[in-house]
């Protein structure tokens, strides 16, 4: 089978073509259909995140969709409960010619991932897609959008008729956040943006009002641009950016007013002064998927497949031949990339 394969450290994947992938008990054979290039996948094959330097070589790619070939082989081995949107009763072996989406831990831990033709993945991690889904649109959403989904309901307890600012609305975790902040009944969206294209699409996805984060170097400034666009005091706000825009973003925030992180692209600390998180009582939260169960992933999933099959959650995506890995692979790494790109086999 071809595989993308990353043999270096902070240098993009080749293709190389190695033996499929032996199947151990309570995993399933998938053929892989889509997987993203994301910047988890980039930061991983760097050495240099916190889950340390991965094992060399192996096969980048965090998540991907395909059709399961082979199914499990010891299902007793695989706990799971209730029913899913793919109609698989769980407790049941997915069986073969499934369309399915599922995680891997590649460039965390010691393991292969998605950018191949083949993977193997454990039952538990596959999550069963409805007839007619589009594959790649799937891939590109992905951990991302759960990430997006469950930061902003379940670490960020978003409640109906909330006013919500999205920091960093351009990216795609942010271009979810503010389709989901809509999806579950926020007031009022206010998206932020450094790049003019984000701040266009956030237009696009129906922001309330758009907030430019370039050009300013104090958070004073930065507060007080969000403030205008908000209509009184912020219950949420969620932060893919931290640095100065977080900092200003605590500014706006109500009395026990919630700010969300789960990025630090605008910068690794943020300088939020004592008299604003005391004053107010706020509670600044950290989140990561990596805490979610397999289960939380799983009902994110669905919920968010559901939503993008009726047209209702959407993100631009470029699809790439797998072939082409290293060149979409350079783009990600650079920030060229305009879209998400999806690999496909």
């Amino acid at each position: 089978m071809r595989a993308a394969t990353i043999r270096t450290c902070g240098q993009p994947p080749t293709v190389t073509t190695r033996e499929a992938p032996e199947q151990p008990d309570g995993t399933a054979l998938v053929g892989v259909i889509a997987a993203p290039i994301t910047p988890l996948d980039v930061l991983c094959a760097t050495g240099t995140s916190y889950f340390g330097t991965p094992a060399l070589p192996y096969v980048p790619g965090v998540q991907g969709v395909g059709v399961v070939e082979r199914a499990s082989t010891n299902p007793g081995s695989v706990e799971r409960a209730g029913t899913n949107s793919g109609g698989v009763e769980r407790g049941a072996t997915i069986p073969g010619g499934t369309t399915v989406w599922f995680s891997t831990t590649a460039g965390m831990r010691t393991g292969d991932g998605s950018m191949a033709d083949y993977c193997v993945v454990p039952e538990s991690d596959l999550v069963p897609l409805p007839d007619g889904v589009e594959a790649p649109l799937v891939a590109a959403l992905g951990l991302s959008a759960i990430a997006a989904w469950m930061a902003l309901t379940w670490r960020g307890e978003l409640r109906a008729g909330e006013q919500v600012v999205i920091l960093g609305a351009g990216g795609v975790v942010g271009q979810v956040a503010l389709q989901a902040a809509r999806l579950h009944g926020a007031r009022r969206v206010i998206a932020a943006c450094r790049s003019r294209a984000g701040r266009e699409r956030a237009y696009e996805l129906g922001a309330d009002a758009v907030v430019d984060l370039s050009g300013a170097d104090d958070v004073g400034t930065l507060a007080v641009r969000l403030l205008e666009a908000c209509d009184g005091p912020v219950d949420l706000v969620l932060d893919t950016l931290f640095g100065l825009p977080a900092a200003a973003a605590a500014r706006t925030l109500r009395p026990h007013g919630r700010l969300v992180n789960l990025g630090s692209s605008a910068g690794e600390t943020a300088p939020f002064d004592s008299a604003t998180l005391r004053s107010r009582s706020l509670r600044v939260l950290g989140y990561t998927n990596n805490e979610l169960t397999a289960e939380q992933k799983r009902d994110a999933l669905v919920a968010i497949v559901e939503h993008a099959a009726a047209g209702r959650l959407t993100i631009p995506y470029d699809t790439v031949p797998l072939t082409d890995v290293a060149a979409a692979w350079e783009r990600q790494a650079s920030g060229r990339a305009p879209h998400r790109s999806v690999l496909t086999t």
